[in-house]
């Protein structure tokens, strides 16, 4: 551990005397999810955090006041950065509601939302009781929003085409289950299982679904129209 924060803050000191508040800020976060990456939830003190973001344990403070307050920055940090990635996805209106229901499937599953370091960061305060209501809270909000969005745009295609009416519905809630085991799966079983595997694995359930609006990955990676 020391070894590893002592490096981090020899190559961020630096850069950490002159930034402003924001950079700061970003840099002090980036340094907890490093720490939680390695050391878990318990494991990550101020000292870790400030080892690695190559700044003093008052900076935090100043920032932050508490590590109680750091940590559910870091966890609404990862959250508006999830959240940003896949409504931007859908905010182009040239796109037909297949093509936006993919992107959210690439949004779901970018490196840089789904990486085992931030992957590693979600499922630990998911694990520690101590976090596990704000954890709740925030991911209520985006998994809500998220779902009313697939919901909507299923419902398009099955409105358009003369799918069952609950054929929407039911798969906004399977969609969900998959983006959180197929996360999971990433995070414990690497090499094994990536994210190319797990977009793979949701277009074919989609193909299968709506076979006339989605082709198997294995054919193609483009909806039909």
């Amino acid at each position: 551990m020391a070894d590893a924060t002592a490096k981090a803050a020899k190559t961020n000191r630096r850069s950490g005397r002159t930034a402003s508040r924001e950079v700061r800020r970003r840099q002090l976060i980036e340094a907890t999810i490093e720490s939680i990456s390695k050391f878990g939830i318990s494991g990550t003190t101020m000292t870790t955090v400030t080892g690695f973001a190559g700044l003093s344990i008052g900076i935090v403070n100043f920032h932050f006041k508490n590590k109680e307050n750091l940590f559910e920055e870091t966890l609404r940090f990862l959250a508006d950065e999830h959240r940003d990635q896949w409504r931007s996805s859908v905010e182009k209106a040239e796109l037909t509601p297949e093509a936006k229901l993919l992107a959210i499937v690439d949004a779901e599953f970018h490196p840089q939302i789904c990486s085992r370091k931030k992957l590693s960061v979600w499922f630990g305060f998911y694990g520690e009781a101590g976090y596990r209501a704000s954890y709740r809270q925030l991911m209520t909000e985006i998994d809500e929003e998220r779902w009313q969005t697939t919901s909507a745009l299923l419902s398009e295609i099955v409105a358009a085409d003369g799918y069952p009416e609950t054929v929407a519905e039911d798969a906004a809630a399977t969609l969900e289950g998959l983006f959180d085991g197929f996360c999971l799966n990433i995070l414990m079983y690497p090499g094994k299982f990536t994210r190319e595997e797990a977009k793979r694995r949701i277009r074919d359930y989609l193909a299968d679904t709506f076979p006339r609006h989605f082709e198997p990955s294995r054919e193609t990676d483009n909806p039909k129209g």
